[in-house]
């Protein structure tokens, strides 16, 4: 009997290459994303990861039909930017109600029935931002800082369950997230040409960056591994990063990501 792997935002972006991955290894792939279809052999349930009773429901359909769920990649989100002061309050809970909260909502509805079968892997897909606040991006940057706490904290709740935890950082990687970003420019002349700037260096960044099958891989691997790590950077240059700014004082840190953007 094939393994199941439930993909959130498997239509596109880092999901779309997960379900490739996975698939490619002989797994039963399930996409939970709003367009998802039933093709190319992978099992679509059209779901919203903020609706909590439709995940559930969909968690359901999928035991039914497989009996089991091997792993659950929750790759589902999006992002927003602009500055603090001119960000609306209901984009801000829009962005943490998807990407951390609809995160959570997937796996407090397939723990149950991993603790049952004392077996699973969940990996979530966190960013180089949740440890890098990013300038006129930091409700995206806390969604994912919130992702890395939360994966930490879950791995030692669930780890006598035999269930294995992960949270896997990219950097920059070239999808149409870029392009899905929910800009606000509000405030750009009192910041003086700063938001727009901003943006703009990321967006290049991001059109330049990895491929999404790179961070696939990883995925991958955590996802099958007897021990995964708790956190995983993916690429080089961030991984170099991420090790610089352990190291850095936290106001030299800061300085310097306020220099580069």
């Amino acid at each position: 009997m094939s393994k199941t792997v439930i993909i959130t935002g498997a239509s596109s972006g880092i999901g779309k290459a997960c379900a490739a991955r996975f698939q490619k290894e002989g797994y039963q792939v399930i996409d939970f994303s709003r367009r998802a279809k039933t093709e190319g052999g992978i099992t679509g349930i059209p779901t919203d990861v903020t609706d909590e009773a439709g995940v559930i429901a969909s968690v359901g359909q999928v035991v039914t039909l497989y009996g089991k769920i091997d792993a659950l990649v929750c790759c589902a989100g999006f992002g927003i930017s602009g500055a603090i002061e001119c960000t609306k309050s209901s984009d801000a809970k829009a962005q943490m109600e998807v990407n951390l909260f609809g995160t959570d909502n997937c796996v407090r509805a397939v723990l149950p029935y991993m603790r049952e079968q004392k077996s699973g892997h969940i990996v979530l897909i966190s960013s180089v931002a949740g440890v890098i606040p990013i300038p006129f991006q930091a409700w995206y940057s806390m969604s994912k800082a919130a992702i890395i706490s939360y994966a930490g904290a879950l791995r030692n709740e669930v780890r006598p369950f035999k269930i294995k935890v992960c949270a896997v950082l990219p950097g920059d990687i070239k999808t149409g997230f870029t392009a899905a970003r929910q800009k606000n420019e509000a405030g750009d002349d009192i910041y003086r040409g700063k938001i727009k700037k901003a943006v703009a260096q990321m967006e290049h960044d991001e059109q330049h960056g990895m491929s999404p099958d790179t961070v696939a891989e990883v995925v991958y691997q955590q996802a099958t591994k007897r021990s995964p790590k708790p956190t995983v950077i993916v690429g080089f240059t961030y991984k170099l990063l991420g090790a610089l700014i352990k190291f850095l004082p936290i106001r030299l840190s800061n300085w310097l990501v306020g220099k580069l953007y």
